[in-house]
């Protein structure tokens, strides 16, 4: 069925204050000390602040009504931010943090005020742990009862993933950050803090690239999942009158906007008001099967089976 509940506005909010706090105190913590994983942490809040600002932007300007120029509305805007958000992700978190590690451990530098950096580290885990608590709680009514990597591949909603991996990679970018400067404070080596920055270096990058890779499709444009595609053929079908469906093609122009453009085969000998009949409560059927179905063109034809008909649409997954 198409996706209900959990809201990402909320999850999006949850990160952005919680990020915004920790990255003010990241880099007091990286001045105090000199600590590489610290500045890193630091830059990633920075990224992480951006990108739940521009998720912010993305839901807002895809609430535009349509218009002449974008008559099918604008909640593409939401892949569209998304998108942006894994781009920069990747560019001021992966390759900064990659860039920083590379010369701290060239080049390292002892550390100053190490516990400084050991408890800003620490808070900052548990107001990570606590947005990451929400955006897995506002994500569970979509989730179902797959698991979260089946929801990062499969959803429509673009911004919840995007928030679960980012708090995800903050709390595990957090832990290896602890580690480095623990080392370098245990062994006297501060190669170990810059050894931590690059393990945040790669989280960052494997991240950004997962986010790439769903956020591009999703821009592209998926089809209606294999629940719904069965769902609204089995809508269409409810009523003797429809025959087959010849055709069908579906696309998600945003989260909760399905376009669906089917060819269907009806009775023969229905007069025009009876097809117009069969027609509107088709529409009706299908809407109710799936909510967040938004425009439907329903093409009536006969089913010739020498002829060359457009294939069933696939689910893009």
């Amino acid at each position: 069925m198409a996706e209900q509940g959990g809201d990402s506005k909320i999850a999006i909010l949850a990160a952005l204050g919680a990020n915004a706090g920790i990255m003010v105190a990241k880099f007091v913590g990286a001045f105090i000390t000199g600590s590489s994983s610290m500045l890193a942490e630091a830059v990633h809040s920075v990224a992480d602040t951006g990108n739940e600002a521009l998720l912010l932007v993305g839901r807002n300007r895809a609430d535009q009504p349509p218009d002449t120029l974008h008559p099918f509305g604008y909640s593409r805007n939401r892949y569209f931010y998304s998108f942006v958000v894994a781009l920069v992700l990747f560019v001021m978190g992966s390759l900064f943090a990659i860039n920083e590690a590379i010369h701290k451990i060239r080049f390292p530098e002892e550390l100053a005020s190490a516990w400084v950096a050991i408890a800003i580290l620490g808070v900052s885990l548990v107001l990570e742990s606590a947005s990451f608590r929400t955006a897995r709680k506002q994500s569970a009514p979509l989730k179902g009862q797959n698991s979260w990597w089946h929801f990062i591949r499969h959803t429509r909603n673009p911004e919840l993933p995007v928030v679960l991996l980012e708090d995800a990679g903050a709390i595990i970018g957090l832990l290896f950050a602890l580690a480095g400067v623990s080392l370098t404070v245990l062994t006297g080596n501060a190669v170990w803090d810059g050894v931590g920055t690059l393990f945040i270096g790669i989280l960052l990058g494997v991240n950004a690239v997962i986010l790439i890779v769903e956020t591009k499709s999703l821009l592209i444009g998926e089809g209606a999942t294999t629940k719904d595609d069965t769902a609204i053929r089995a809508a269409l079908l409810a009523d003797p009158r429809i025959e087959r469906v010849i055709g069908m093609q579906t696309q998600y122009l945003g989260p909760q906007d399905l376009l669906i453009n089917a060819r269907i085969a009806l009775h023969a000998g229905l007069d025009i008001a009876q097809v117009a009949q069969v027609i509107d409560a088709a529409d009706d059927r299908i809407h109710l099967a799936v909510p967040n179905t938004c425009t439907i063109y329903l093409e009536p034809d006969v089913f010739e089976p020498d002829k060359t008909h457009d294939a069933p649409s696939k689910p893009y997954r």
